[in-house]
């Protein structure tokens, strides 16, 4: 590893790579080990052009795009829409920390059930709390078709969620 790239590079990594794996949990729908090689993957594109991206005004927000550009190519190359998973959520677990896991559960499910995009422009838009043009930017689309797709993507959700979308208003 060369010292001028290295350094710098592991402070960014070791600061932004817990807020990375967040984003990219909700982009998989819950699948944590999806989130895992996302994060990967995007810290190892961002280490390859460590040199230039030190120099911009914003590494995390270029991080995070990197994160959701990552995602939509690995959904694109995507063949089958089931997800293998090696043990079933135990239902009667206790919640932690004051958090409801079927709360979380039913917002993943919804989540997951959105196509990628439609996913990806609500997680910038409402976790990232990215502005219209960053997401457009991130997305690389226009700002008109980021507050379309937000739109639809927020109406699918409510369609899914009926009635308990309001349990979801804190998010």
């Amino acid at each position: 590893m060369r010292h001028g790239r290295g350094g710098g590079f592991r402070e960014f990594a070791a600061g932004r790579s817990g807020h990375l794996y967040r984003s990219a949990c909700l982009l998989a729908s819950g699948d944590t080990h999806l989130a895992e090689d996302l994060v990967q993957e995007t810290l190892g594109r961002m280490y390859l052009r460590w040199g230039r991206i030190s120099r911009i005004d914003n590494p995390a927000a270029y991080a995070q795009t990197v994160l959701v550009r990552a995602f939509l190519t690995h959904q694109r190359r995507r063949s089958a829409g089931e997800r293998p998973v090696g043990e079933l959520p135990d239902p009667g677990a206790p919640a932690t920390g004051g958090e409801d896991p079927a709360l979380r559960l039913t917002l993943l499910e919804a989540l997951g059930r959105l196509a990628p995009k439609d996913r990806a422009v609500l997680v910038l838009r409402y976790w990232e709390d990215r502005s219209v043009e960053e997401t457009a930017d991130a997305m690389n689309t226009s700002s008109a078709a980021v507050r379309t797709r937000t739109s639809r993507a927020l109406a699918r959700l409510r369609e899914q969620l009926g009635g308990s979308l309001s349990a979801f208003a804190d998010l």
